[in-house]
């Protein structure tokens, strides 16, 4: 499921330049977690061969104690309650079956450029980039997206202080990103961002405290505000002449 999954993410990821010619794709590797491993062995050997109906009585019979084994543990041994109830949080969060990566590659040839597990020794804009295309892709994983964007879950997000510290670039990429993997975002933030953040939105909320007392919250369609604020930048300049 999840490999699936990933790979629709991809079909979006592919179709926005991550760099100038490259795009990003996720890839996943299984866990080297020991214990995870076990667990996903043991689940293995539970089902081997049992939706085909053969196997002799004692087949059976040890698949039914391999099942009553887990069973106990998720419920706790005796004298290590505690330990067994973090142990199968973290075995059946299938989220940790997988070891996650990001490959940029060229589109001319599809060759790999860089691979990305994390993001030290990188830039603020390459880090602002790659958080930025996590961030994406795990939102259209938790909303099931399909690769045109298209959902049957509601998909709304809010993003608080979005971008102020960014870059135009990552800025841009962010929201052309978000728009491409069809995620639907209030964003909640200063006008410095404003000018970026204007091709992607149909409608601000536009908030004031004109007499330090109080604020006030005035709703505009995006054209709305330009026009106004055309409006205003005319006065500014009367005034200034």
């Amino acid at each position: 499921m999840i490999k699936r999954r990933i790979g629709i993410i991809n079909d979006s990821l592919v179709g926005i330049n991550y760099n100038p010619e490259r795009y990003i794709r996720l890839e996943t590797q299984p866990t080297v977690n020991v214990e995870i491993r076990e667990f996903r062995t043991a689940l293995r050997e539970c089902t081997t061969g049992a939706l085909g109906g053969g196997g002799t009585d004692q087949d059976l019979e040890q698949r039914f104690l391999q099942v009553k084994r887990i069973i106990e543990r998720f419920k706790g041994w005796e004298g290590r309650t505690d330990e067994d109830r973090q142990w199968t949080r973290r075995v059946t969060d299938v989220r940790n079956w997988f070891m996650f990566s990001a490959s940029e590659r060229w589109r001319a040839d599809d060759t790999e450029h860089e691979h990305y597990t994390d993001s030290g020794g990188k830039s603020g804009g390459q880090k602002e980039k790659l958080a930025y295309t996590i961030l994406a892709a795990s939102l259209a994983y938790q909303f099931k997206l399909d690769h045109r964007g298209k959902s049957k879950t509601f998909r709304f997000v809010v993003i608080d202080e979005a971008f102020g510290r960014g870059s135009d670039e990552s800025t841009r990429f962010a929201l052309d990103l978000f728009s491409k993997l069809g995620l639907q975002l209030l964003i909640v933030t200063s006008l410095q961002k404003i000018h970026i953040i204007e091709p992607h939105v149909a409608a601000v909320g536009f908030v004031a405290k004109p007499s330090g007392s109080y604020s006030r919250l005035q709703s505009l369609t995006i054209e709305e505000y330009q026009q106004r604020r055309h409006t205003w930048s005319m006065q500014q300049a009367s005034i200034e002449q």
